[in-house]
């Protein structure tokens, strides 16, 4: 055929006409390899989408499949986790069909699986001293109700700290003025507390939020939830248990403004041997506490008294001029929190009988409960307490004493 073609335009173009020759060839020589290669091209294309179209649909399946599972228990992208955690925590699948236990903990505390938790973001801190490496927040819906997440994320090193500590809140029990320990998830990683969410969380954050008119806080709402503090306070003391870190940090606040004392871990870690106890911040605790002399109920009264203190001040922390080490020596020269100007005599008449030096000399619980239950009916409830001063953040951590010890840690 070759030589019939060449025949065919010999004939129909002349010896020396270049451009007829080549018009006359260009179908056999031109387009025919073109379409071949193009037919090339879409079958080479047609194979690599056979190999790798399918993988990668099932792993997108699995995937979705696995989040679906978690439902929404992965960080978001873009929020900032409370400890800067930066990878989304890796879960296990759940083995629907057994039912988990945990026998260290009382019945009250049911186990809970991870799919039983929704809407589950990060939970950050108003301002973070020194990020906890175990510990993650995270804010969930579970059964229609509020909750944090109080997960594990470090290695198996942490866990008995970690379940202990569940079990030593579950044993604690139901009190209305406890943050109530609604479940742990014990039996798969990441291991998991589940606490009832208070929508104000921090009582020292919200007392700042006072400071900005967006709250109206009271002499009579002082009494009232500090009532509510000091009768779970009594309660722990009734447990054989001393708190040894009452302030505003250690208290959440609800939408209806009730307040209940949490920062239990360093009760749990008093109780428990072989737990090392943290350096609390100085300013809070009572002059027996600062010689090493140990914690009593009547050093948790004391720091009661420097709770009450902040709560008048909006915020303030209790001795503000002086630094953590120079306080003993202060106490000890007979010197004493002076009076606010937000303060009346009756209630400052309290912080005093919270923080006389001598640890007999102080009121007892039932004292305590009895004077504010008494200054609750006569308290002002009108007036709102007004600090004109705006907070700064590096002054209070200077004030506060927090260049010597870390324990800001709301769960």
């Amino acid at each position: 055929s070759s030589m019939s073609s060449n025949s065919t335009a010999d004939n129909l173009c002349a010896p020396d006409d270049t451009l007829c020759i080549i018009r006359e060839h260009q179908q056999a020589v031109i387009i025919v390899p073109t379409l071949l290669l193009f037919a090339t091209l879409v079958t080479l294309l047609a194979l690599f989408l056979l190999r790798y179209c399918p993988e990668r649909k099932q792993t997108r399946v699995t995937r979705n499949g696995h989040r679906r599972h978690l439902q929404g228990i992965d960080a978001p992208p873009g929020l900032n986790a409370l400890e800067h955690e930066e990878l989304p925590m890796s879960i296990q699948q759940v083995q629907q069909n057994v039912r988990p236990t945990l026998a260290a903990l009382p019945q009250m505390s049911t186990e809970r699986q991870h799919g039983a938790f929704s809407q589950v973001t990060t939970l950050p801190l108003p301002f973070s001293i020194k990020p906890d490496d175990t510990v993650t927040l995270y804010r969930a819906r579970m059964d229609n109700k509020d909750v944090i997440l109080r997960v594990l994320k470090a290695t198996s090193s942490e866990k008995q700290h970690f379940l202990g500590f569940a079990s030593f809140v579950s044993g604690l029990g139901p009190h209305p003025f406890i943050p109530a320990l609604l479940g742990v998830v014990s039996v798969q990683s990441p291991l998991m507390m589940v606490v009832e969410e208070l929508q104000h969380r921090d009582l020292l954050g919200f007392l700042w939020r006072c400071r900005q008119s967006s709250c109206d806080m009271t002499e009579k709402r002082i009494f009232t939830m500090a009532g509510q503090v000091a009768s779970a306070l009594d309660y722990l003391h009734s447990q054989s248990c001393i708190h040894g870190n009452v302030g505003a940090r250690s208290v959440l606040v609800g939408g209806d403004l009730t307040a209940k004392l949490w920062g239990l871990g360093s009760t749990y870690r008093k109780r428990t041997p072989g737990e090392v106890e943290d350096m609390e911040l100085r300013k809070w605790q009572a002059p027996e506490v600062l010689a090493r002399r140990g914690v009593s109920r009547s050093s948790d009264v004391w720091s009661f008294g420097m709770l009450l203190y902040e709560m008048v001040t909006l915020g303030d922390p209790p001795f503000a001029e002086l630094t953590p080490t120079e306080l003993l020596q202060y106490l000890q020269r007979g010197k004493h929190l002076s009076r606010p100007t937000t303060c009346s005599n009756s209630l400052y008449a309290i912080i005093r009988s919270c923080c006389h030096w001598n640890p007999q000399q102080r009121l007892s619980m039932s004292d305590l409960i009895r004077k504010l239950q008494a200054g609750e009916k006569s308290a002002n409830g009108r007036t709102v307490l007004r600090v004109s001063e705006p907070l700064h953040i590096e002054r209070y951590l200077r004030e506060a004493g927090y260049g010597e010890t870390y324990n800001y840690a709301v769960l």
